[in-house]
């Protein structure tokens, strides 16, 4: 299967039954797919992704703003979270591409940040280290090395430190 990065774009209405159905799949549960659904609803600005193969929703990313206590003034985060793609198609670079092609344009919609919290083996291939070396912790009770951070712009993280908060309808989760 030959896929390129025309395969991913922004979500649409019509999608919202299949993104769904992707997330459950994925996670082989209804909580994720829950999740998505009351954050389209609650959670402004949000960007949401997907990567369809022959027509086909078969991948999504969402990512939601976050907030960090403490943090430079005009230093816009957001969440990569959930990142889900149908179990006939991964490993085969679906979820690879979501991330990169979610990852650029955060960037040109002009966001600084991004975390994760996710597998410490995935996620550092796009440039996420553990988010306690900037002198971030999650306000949720993780282990270090699932909680990740990318600067999108470079530096804009210095000096930045303190309590990354989510949306609070992840707490439902």
């Amino acid at each position: 299967m030959n896929i390129d990065t025309k395969a991913v774009r922004p979500e649409r209405p019509r999608d919202i039954t299949a993104i769904h159905h992707v997330n459950e799949a994925a996670f082989g549960r209804s909580d994720e797919a829950n999740l998505v659904d009351r954050l389209r609803e609650a959670a402004r600005p949000f960007l949401s992704l997907v990567a369809e193969v022959d027509g086909q929703v078969v991948g999504h990313i969402l990512f939601t703003p976050v907030t960090i206590e403490s943090g430079p003034a005009g230093c816009k985060a957001l969440g990569l979270a959930p990142m889900a793609v149908l179990p006939e198609y991964q490993k085969q670079g679906i979820g690879s591409m979501l991330v990169r092609e979610g990852l650029e344009v955060c960037k040109r919609q002009g966001y600084c940040v991004a975390v994760v919290l996710g597998h410490p083996e995935y996620y550092p291939r796009f440039g996420f280290t553990p988010a306690s070396r900037y002198g971030l912790s999650c306000e949720y009770p993780v282990p270090d090395e699932v909680f990740m951070a990318v600067e999108l712009i470079p530096g804009s993280l210095d000096g930045c430190e303190g309590l990354v908060k989510y949306h609070p309808v992840f707490a439902s989760l």
